[in-house]
């Protein structure tokens, strides 16, 4: 487990794409409910107050239940399976359910309708602590469970945003975006590996990669993909989003570093990384058939993945192309030619600038 998930503050950009999740959340249950509450009971269409106070109190309640679902139960369940994370989530949320359910029948009965408070308790008993009812709405909250776990699952699977544009089919057909792409992977992976072995490396690597990740989301990147110890990670090109990826790689470092002392103590090692950046177009399409995903390529992600691989060659951390200097967003950076370098697969050479961070 990644002892520093905590860490961050719940300012950071991942906790704000949390936060925004559950008001999702929030919403879709509470509009269900109101849905279903109007084709349930025709009370609602002769008082339009009680059914105001029921989406309003649902929607309070599906917030909490949401921060429950996105944060609290997502750090509890992290390393369990699949179907044992959906079943406990499942049950810790049945309960809040029901007492939802007891909240809003007793405020609609105590405060709309006009009973006393023993009498609202009683109502709300001989109403809903029935196993017709009770079987009925934990079904209902079941699917709503799974729909919910379902829409978590996917979105996990991509970056903010990503989900809703392959939802919306906005890369069915191939489209050309100028884009800052950058590759960065672990210096020196090799040799670690096989300082650590096969099991404590993957740990090792999924802990590094969380915190670099941390810090590109943080600044807006959008993740293509990750192999082995390796990240690409895109922004579509402006000047801001050029900067971001400065401003990424500056907090990815610092992330590193507030967290050295847990890589050496726990395995001895004080990971570096490696980081090359190129701006221009990029072809995004949908591809696949049993399982779809989005690829991006063109002249753009291989001279970056060149770029990355020159570090090595020219002892350098953080190399970036002319092109990208071009952008004029490096002012407040230092910058030092490397000269004219050739990159295996190009036919001429390119001018490559280090970073110095």
């Amino acid at each position: 487990m990644i002892e520093q998930a905590d860490s961050y503050s719940i300012f950071s950009g991942v906790s704000k794409y949390r936060f925004r999740r559950v008001l999702y959340i929030a919403l879709f249950w509470t509009l269900i409910d109101v849905v279903v509450s109007m084709l349930n009971d025709d009370k609602y269409f002769e008082n339009p107050m009680s059914l105001l106070v029921r989406a309003g109190l649902v929607f309070v309640m599906s917030l909490i239940m949401g921060y429950m679902f996105v944060f609290t139960l997502r750090g509890i369940f992290r390393e369990s399976s699949l179907w044992v994370n959906f079943l406990a989530k499942s049950f810790i949320l049945l309960v809040a359910a029901l007492a939802m359910s007891f909240v809003v029948h007793f405020v609609d009965n105590r405060f709309i309708i006009g009973l006393s408070f023993q009498d609202s308790i009683q109502r709300f008993v001989e109403e809903t602590l029935q196993f017709g009812w009770l079987l009925k709405r934990t079904l209902y909250w079941l699917v709503l469970f799974a729909i919910t776990q379902l829409y978590i699952e996917i979105n996990d699977k991509y970056s903010p945003g990503v989900f809703l544009d392959i939802l919306a089919g906005k890369y069915l057909t191939p489209k050309i975006e100028n884009r800052v792409v950058m590759f960065l992977d672990l210096k020196d992976s090799t040799p670690i590996a096989e300082k650590l072995g096969h099991e404590k490396y993957f740990l090792f690597i999924r802990e590094f990669i969380f915190h670099i990740s941390m810090a590109l989301i943080e600044h807006g990147g959008i993740i293509y993909q990750y192999v082995g110890d390796e990240i690409v990670v895109s922004w579509l090109y402006n000047k801001k989003n050029a900067k971001n990826a400065m401003r990424a790689v500056i907090e990815a470092r610092k992330n590193i570093q507030k967290n050295s002392s847990h890589f050496k103590r726990k395995y001895d090692i004080i990971p570096e990384f490696r980081v090359g950046i190129h701006v221009g177009d990029v072809t995004i399409g949908e591809i696949g058939v049993i399982k779809r995903d989005l690829a991006m390529s063109g002249d753009t992600m291989n001279t970056a993945a060149r770029i990355r691989s020159a570090c090595n060659e020219l002892n350098q951390k953080f190399i970036v192309s002319k092109d990208f200097v071009d952008c004029g967003v490096l002012k407040d950076w230092q910058t030092e030619s490397l000269g004219i370098v050739e990159l295996k697969g190009k036919a001429s050479g390119l001018e490559l600038f280090s970073l110095k961070i």
